[in-house]
């Protein structure tokens, strides 16, 4: 697939729910809690319109939703952002979604004055190709929380800069 097929939209609609929905049961990866709090996000961004702070990112090709991303500004700091969810339908992984909906997401935080990126995931072995995603996405291993989701399951931040560091 060539990133030119993929198609990206910033506005959240109504369908937006059941697709996030969607996306994210068929991975396999979120359990039906993690499911319903990014639902509730997409319906947050729905309310709060311009003044969201959950900025997302939907991947379309062909007029199908394939991929989104959640991101938004951290709360004190001066320029840094977390990227809360990316996903990429089944179907389409492997193809180049996810690296083009990841690079137009960190354009879009770059221009709002974004410089750096916070991405957090399990360290259980199901999160090994997640993590292999973002280390060839240049992001770096930035710390190591054992135990942290539950007994085994650790949290990993991985970090990335975006152009030059702005001190």
């Amino acid at each position: 697939m060539e990133s030119s097929d993929i198609a990206f939209r910033a506005e959240v609609v109504a369908a937006d729910l059941e697709r996030v929905r969607g996306i994210l049961g068929a991975t396999g990866f979120f359990s039906a809690e993690e499911i319903e709090v990014a639902v509730e996000l997409c319906q947050a961004a729905i309310d709060d319109g311009d003044a969201t702070t959950y900025p997302f990112l939907f991947a379309e090709v062909e007029g199908e939703v394939v991929g989104y991303a959640c991101f938004g500004h951290i709360p004190g700091t001066r320029a840094s952002y977390d990227l809360y969810w990316i996903a990429v339908a089944p179907h389409t992984q492997r193809r180049g979604v996810g690296g083009a909906l990841l690079g137009e997401t960190e354009r879009r935080i770059a221009t709002r004055g974004g410089d750096r990126v916070y991405v957090e995931t399990s360290s259980r072995p199901q999160y090994d190709p997640t993590r292999a995603f973002y280390e060839h996405h240049d992001y770096l291993r930035a710390a190591f929380l054992e135990d942290y989701y539950a007994p085994g399951d650790g949290k990993i931040i991985y970090v990335k800069q975006l152009g030059p560091r702005g001190d």
